[in-house]
């Protein structure tokens, strides 16, 4: 819980980094104006930065480092390019304001660590989004998986198939890059190996290849994984950017021996398959869970700010917290060095 919550106001953000996936931040700020306000962006790109139509009463600053001289801001928003992260959370932090930052929180195990310990010292909130949690249909099958209604699970199945043009990469230098960006896992898939531990619970296995198939980039484009978990349940991934002509599923399997449900449309919005041995008042919302979508983002972040908002006034802990992030890191970590060393990785990491 926050140890200093904000009380009797509106909550104040800053977002640093206006490129693709800020919009999705500025979206759900636009349905949130009673609760909080953003009151200053920065951009080392002045012509994003210029491009941003927020207002004039919003502050615009070019560098990091002039923001937080300046700000009001209680909470600051990383959408910068992944590798950035941990400096940058841990600059913000040892400002005193708490951090959201987007996924992956870092492309490095070790990153991470210092800024979930960084945060700590500086007593302020590491956040991290993943708003595929808050999606409506995964939210009913979290209720079920927690409520043992599949029995025992035996199978849990992901697939991500969507595409990235040689032009989406080329479009700035860090895109497809180990050290900034990562891979169709690290990045595009970030969010799905994150529901393997969310619903599967803890994993013990992990082997994972790995290939740059098709793109001109330093990292993967595809990729497959396997997975143990401690309960002995399996599981698998098959993840790919390369999909002709365009993002065609993301979708998850869970099979047990007393239900079996599937989530797919392009990002886990339509639920395709839900059957259970034991039925619930809850089944007759299934259908209207599912909504429409042509973008790979879902509908998450807006309930995620409301997690987010929650916790910093005190009410309630956040849900996706530094350490969260972490749970999902380490499963990426596990299979990047299965796919190196062409071996079965088991966690927890020891490095």
């Amino acid at each position: 819980m926050i140890n200093k919550p904000v009380v009797g106001r509106k909550v104040r953000f800053a977002l640093v980094g206006c490129g693709r996936i800020a919009q999705k931040h500025f979206d759900a700020f636009r349905e949130l104006t009673d609760e909080c306000e953003l009151v200053d962006v920065c951009d080392t790109d002045l012509g994003v930065l210029d491009a941003v139509d927020l207002g004039a009463e919003v502050g615009r600053q070019d560098n990091l480092t002039s923001l937080l001289a300046e700000t009001t801001a209680d909470v600051v928003i990383l959408t910068t390019p992944s590798g950035l992260h941990p400096a940058q959370a841990i600059q913000v932090a040892r400002s005193g304001r708490h951090v959201v930052t987007e996924k992956p929180m870092a492309t490095r195990w070790a990153d991470a660590i210092e800024m979930v310990s960084e945060c700590d010292k500086a007593d302020v909130e590491l956040f991290v989004v993943k708003q595929n949690r808050f999606n409506p249909t995964l939210q009913l099958l979290r209720r079920a998986v927690q409520e043992h209604r599949f029995g025992r699970l035996h199978l849990i199945h992901v697939n991500v198939f969507w595409t990235r043009p040689q032009e989406y990469y080329d479009s700035a230098d860090w895109r497809g890059t180990w050290e900034l960006d990562g891979g169709a896992l690290m990045n595009q898939a970030s969010h799905y190996v994150d529901l393997l531990s969310w619903l599967g619970g803890p994993i013990q296995d992990v082997h994972a290849m790995t290939g740059t198939l098709s793109r001109q980039i330093e990292v993967e484009d595809s990729a497959v994984l396997n997975v143990r978990w401690r309960t002995g349940t399996l599981g698998s991934m098959a993840i790919t950017m390369l999909t002709y002509p365009k993002n065609l599923e993301g979708s998850l399997t869970i099979l047990g021996d007393k239900g079996s449900v599937r989530i797919g449309g392009v990002a886990l919005n339509e639920v395709g398959h839900w059957a259970f041995a034991e039925p619930a008042p809850y089944d007759n919302e299934v259908v209207s869970s599912g909504y429409s979508t042509n973008s790979v983002y879902g509908h998450g972040h807006l309930p995620y700010y409301r997690n987010v908002l929650q916790a910093l006034r005190g009410e309630r802990a956040a849900e996706t917290d530094g350490r969260e992030g972490l749970r999902s890191l380490e499963v990426l970590t596990a299979a990047y060095l299965s796919a190196r060393d062409r071996r079965t990785v088991s966690l927890p990491l020891n490095l």
